[in-house]
């Protein structure tokens, strides 16, 4: 404990030696292919994960609603962008009675392509517990659908709350004579079910995706981190996008595509880059290589 006090204490002397040498490590690792594998393939995976879910929970809870929800967080992840998705989804759910056991098969494959990616990025950056234990071969293959399975119960949860707070909404508080709408403490919340629901993400990500499960804590710096990070680098996104881009008149029919890439690369790389500061605190401190044994297997 003291040695990793020690450590902690130079690395907040100087943060700008350490970045540094994590940006490095990141490049040498070809950090930025990597985020482009993720982005590409999460690309390919978005509206078919979309439509599983959406297909699956409409048997709990109303399609409307779920939708709702989807559009309203994706905005999170894909700026400007997130009604683009949700038509194309609208789509396919209005012809899914085409929707075969081949084709569900596929999307299934296709859905979780995405986790695929970022497990063996995760195994790139995080190379020093690679080299030192190995995951069975079942875990690497199941991962992706459970993290798939994840997903929509994360999606069905957060459904329920934004019903619940927007039930809220219609309400007021009432004490004597005064009375307070609701309104604005619900679209609080509401903002804070988002943040909170990107945190948890990339917490669980930095948590699970490593091979030897990483210590809760360094997993919720990080997630808590690459979420604020990427809150300021959305809200700069949605500015430019509504002041500056002139991507339509430069790519047209692509616009979608290509805007959704780049939103998409750029949490890609601020995931895999909040990894790297990880894999580089472990290397500095061998935390890693102190585990105790029951923690060093998935």
């Amino acid at each position: 404990m003291p040695l990793l006090n020690k450590h902690l204490a130079h690395i907040l002397k100087h943060p700008g030696a350490f970045l540094l040498q994590a940006a490095k490590s990141f490049l040498a690792n070809n950090g930025l292919l990597l985020a482009g594998a993720v982005a590409y393939y999460a690309m390919l995976s978005l509206v078919p994960l979309l439509i599983l879910i959406v297909i699956a929970l409409s048997h709990v809870v109303d399609q409307a609603e779920l939708l709702d929800t989807a559009g309203r967080y994706l905005e999170w992840l894909v700026p400007s962008q997130s009604r683009a998705v949700i038509e194309e989804l609208l789509n396919f759910l209005d012809n899914r009675s085409v929707i075969g056991w081949a084709l569900l098969g596929s999307m299934l494959f296709f859905s979780s392509l995405a986790f695929s990616v970022l497990n063996q990025a995760m195994s790139i950056i995080f190379y020093h517990r690679f080299a030192k234990r190995r995951r069975h071969f079942l875990i690497s293959a199941l991962l992706p659908y459970s993290a798939v399975l994840l997903f929509g119960i994360g999606l069905l949860l957060l459904t329920m709350l934004v019903h619940g707070v927007e039930i809220m909404s219609e309400h007021e508080l009432v004490l004597g004579s005064r009375h307070w709408s609701l309104e604005r403490v619900s679209g609080l919340l509401l903002y804070l079910l988002g943040l909170g629901g990107e945190v948890l993400m990339f917490t669980l990500i930095y948590w699970f995706m490593p091979v030897g499960r990483l210590s809760f804590q360094h997993a919720l710096i990080g997630g808590v981190t690459a979420a604020l990070l990427w809150e300021g680098v959305r809200r700069v996104l949605l500015w430019y996008f509504a002041h500056l881009s002139q991507a339509s008149v430069v790519y047209g029919a692509l616009t979608t595509a290509v805007v959704l890439l780049l939103s998409l690369e750029l949490a890609a790389t601020l995931l895999l880059f909040g990894a790297q500061v990880i894999a580089q605190y472990e290397l500095m401190t061998g935390s890693a290589s102190e585990l105790p044994n029951g923690e060093n297997k998935s």
